[in-house]
């Protein structure tokens, strides 16, 4: 696969995500559905505490990237839904530390929505991801 990213954005001295991502000739391609800060028994963890459900949440995802056999720096877009706009860009550095971390250069969407599947839900995250 050959990967071309377009018009970086940076916050705080961090890629925040691009304005476009070329992906040519990609062999397998990922879509994951929406992501949350689920507990092993199932329950939304970290109620109340945007930063805690924000790294949980990657958590998750990378668990599904890998059983999948891809990796974060195959993830292409992210799109994150959150009924708190304010707390989530307040605390976005800790998503945008974290994609940093595992080399994902996404496109991205940043949203506020009414509410999410579960009332303690702050944040819920989808991806896709191109090898």
């Amino acid at each position: 696969m050959k990967r071309h990213d377009i018009g970086p954005r940076m916050i705080g001295g961090h890629l925040a995500y691009h304005r476009a991502v070329v992906v040519e000739e990609p062999r397998r391609w990922l879509l994951l559905s929406g992501h949350e800060a689920r507990d092993e028994e199932g329950r939304i963890a970290h109620r109340g505490d945007i930063r805690g459900q924000i790294e949980l949440t990657c958590r998750r995802l990378g668990e599904t990237l890998a059983e999948a056999g891809f990796e974060f720096s195959d993830v292409v877009q992210i799109r994150v839904f959150t009924v708190d706009l304010p707390a989530m860009t307040a605390n976005y550095d800790a998503l945008t530390t974290e994609l940093e971390r595992r080399g994902c250069r996404p496109t991205s969407l940043l949203a506020g929505v009414d509410a999410l599947s579960d009332p303690d839900m702050l944040v819920e995250i989808e991806a896709v991801a191109a090898q």
